[in-house]
């Protein structure tokens, strides 16, 4: 008895410590090695970046208000970083895996991230947020599902598939290789040009033509069965390729975008910009006689030209006879009339009378009624040349990064590491390099108009909030614009598209303390330094707002003297948790559960 009630105690002890985490609730435990594999998804041996060994990366499947403790291992030849797209990381900006919240990974150690994906649902994806490494893979996908007491407002599906289209380049995303790498063309002041194609959940295209489409290609199928419903997660993991998403003779009901379930619409093509997910309902509803197409093509170019810019899969009914054939199903026909795809992103709705995290409805919360506090007009140009080098800019100043991270010198108080002097409009003033973030007021209500003056698509996300897209068109932004607005049903997501010479809309409630990094996805406008980060600070420091540094946070720049060596590199996740900050919990978890065992 006297056992019993030690192995009782044990596992109440244990429970209890887990609780004092975040709340009771399920822990998923990652352990994630980051390395260089091979791969030739158009046919061309290149380095591509593994998870595991595993190009895309393992799509992770969590619940409302899980804990995460995810163990990334760099194995790459260069610092890593891993930022979570789309989840908010409430009160916890320390986990974003940006380079102006945290220290890079370095080569051959590992880092350890803990965060709860608190009050949020919906599909999002992960990759890696430097040095262009996304360009080489690393990405994988992310499910957050609703909690059970809360009610989707569909049936549930009989399968959940993952899709990833991006565009992709044969060339390595590194510096070198006489200018032909990715990176290298950027810094000495080159376009990267067309893409070589577009993968499908890595892969290359289907062999739908002859002449487009070398043989010996490895492709994608998606095995369905008649009858059945499927909800398919799309995401443009790409490197700056808009691309038109559609199923052969299938209509896709688009149920939900990046944490915001919509109101239901029947597609047959959708538009998908960079870093942009979306979900949908296809049921599998056509005779099997033979396979169809899925098909990811770019947009706003010359088709003609671009005709090697597009990635083919299969669709594979169990029962099907025969191969696909034929030509592709047509993408959108409006080459003379630009608002076409503006008006689809216009229908993409919220559904107001939903739950999705908590059991009110979404609409409960009437963003068009509240006061905006703050507004931020935001420009982005062509690329120009600052000091020689050839940089883009958001109100004429291009973003650098410092040494320190700007959350870690806020929290040490290291002076001059960045300026809270951003402009809230265009200056019009000359363009300049610097690191000037803007200064959000905590509890505020900002309205940021997004204002994309170059020729190409930007798309815009912001970390550690969602935000509602009330407006977009073609001009330039006045205030008569707010005429415009959707006060009502815009969807909240956290990437939009701008397109260009238009401007975009988005309202933001900054009740999230931290800093938060406000991103052009475009990896090569970004990698450029068209990006800007939003501090949201509360004077009154405590963990009700704001968790305290993490344990096993890593220093570098004004801070390095902090950082302590790791033992050995590349740890396994168990031994990352004793050393990476999580011995509070979990080692006298292990030492309970032991003791419990032995006295069993």
């Amino acid at each position: 008895m006297a056992q019993f009630g030690f192995v009782l105690v044990s596992f109440l002890s244990v429970s209890l410590l887990l609780g004092l985490s975040h709340g009771g609730d399920p822990f998923d435990f990652l352990d994630w090695d980051f390395s260089y594999i091979t791969a030739s998804p158009l046919g061309v041996k290149q380095q591509v970046i593994g998870i595991n060994g595993k190009f895309p990366g393992p799509t992770v499947n969590w619940t409302t208000n899980w804990n995460v403790v995810a163990n990334v291992n760099n194995n790459l030849d260069e610092p890593l970083l891993i930022t979570w797209n789309g989840i908010q990381h409430r009160r916890n900006s320390w986990q974003d895996g940006v380079l102006g919240t945290n220290c890079p990974i370095p080569v051959g150690w590992n880092w350890t991230y803990q965060f709860q994906v608190k009050d949020q649902i919906g599909s999002f994806f992960y990759f890696p947020s430097t040095r262009f490494q996304r360009a080489a893979g690393g990405y994988g996908g992310i499910i957050v599902n609703n909690r059970a007491i809360i009610a989707v407002p569909f049936g549930t599906p009989d399968g959940d598939i993952a899709i990833f289209i991006g565009d992709w380049y044969t060339r390595n995303h590194t510096v070198g290789n006489l200018n032909h790498d990715l990176r290298q063309a950027l810094d000495d002041g080159k376009d990267l040009g067309m893409p070589d194609g577009v993968l499908i959940n890595g892969k290359g295209p289907y062999r739908y033509n002859d002449t487009l489409v070398p043989a010996g290609i490895d492709y994608e199928t998606i095995l369905v069965h008649p009858g059945k419903t499927y909800r398919i997660r799309v995401h443009n993991v790409g490197v700056s390729t808009s691309l038109n998403f559609r199923i052969q003779n299938h209509n896709m009901a688009l149920v939900e975008t990046e944490g915001s379930y919509t109101n239901q619409v029947n597609f047959t093509t959708m538009d998908i910009h960079v870093g942009q997910s979306y979900s949908f309902l296809v049921t599998m509803d056509q005779n099997a006689s033979s396979d169809y197409y899925i098909v990811a093509s770019a947009r706003f170019v010359n088709e003609t030209t671009w005709a090697r810019v597009t990635g083919v899969a299969i669709l594979h009914y169990s029962n099907s006879k025969g191969p696909a054939s034929g030509p592709l199903p047509d993408p959108p026909n409006d080459f003379y009339d630009k608002t076409w795809s503006m008006n689809q992103a216009r229908n993409v709705r919220w559904n107001v009378s939903a739950g999705a995290a908590r059991p009110n409805p979404q609409g409960s919360f009437r963003y068009g009624s509240i006061n905006v506090t703050q507004l931020y007009v935001l420009k982005n140009k062509p690329p120009v040349m600052i000091g020689g080098k050839r940089r883009t800019t958001l109100n004429e100043i291009s973003f650098s990064y410092p040494p320190t991270p700007l959350k870690l010198a806020d929290r040490y108080n290291i002076s001059g590491v960045y300026k809270m002097d951003f402009p809230t409009r265009p200056t019009n003033g000359p363009p300049r390099i610097g690191t000037s973030i803007i200064n959000g007021d905590y509890k505020g209500f900002m309205e940021i108009i997004l204002q994309n003056n170059d020729t190409s698509v930007q798309n815009y996300h912001m970390d550690g909030y969602a935000f509602f897209v009330v407006g977009m068109d073609y001009g330039e932004w006045t205030e008569n614009s707010r005429g415009l607005y959707n006060k009502w049903d815009g969807v909240a997501r956290c990437t939009t598209q701008v397109f260009p010479g238009a401007w975009t809309a988005i309202l933001v409630s900054l009740d999230n303390v931290g800093m938060w990094n406000l991103r052009a996805e475009n990896l090569d406008t970004w990698y450029l330094g068209q990006e800007v980060y939003i501090r949201v600070f509360n004077p009154e420091i405590n963990n009700k707002t704001e968790l305290p540094v993490p344990d096993n946070a890593l220093y570098c720049g004004a801070l390095a003297h902090l950082q302590k060596p790791q033992d050995h590199h590349s740890k396994s996740l168990g031994s990352s948790l004793m050393t990476n900050g999580r011995e509070k919990i979990l080692f006298p978890v292990l030492v309970l559960l032991i003791g419990a065992v032995i006295m069993f």
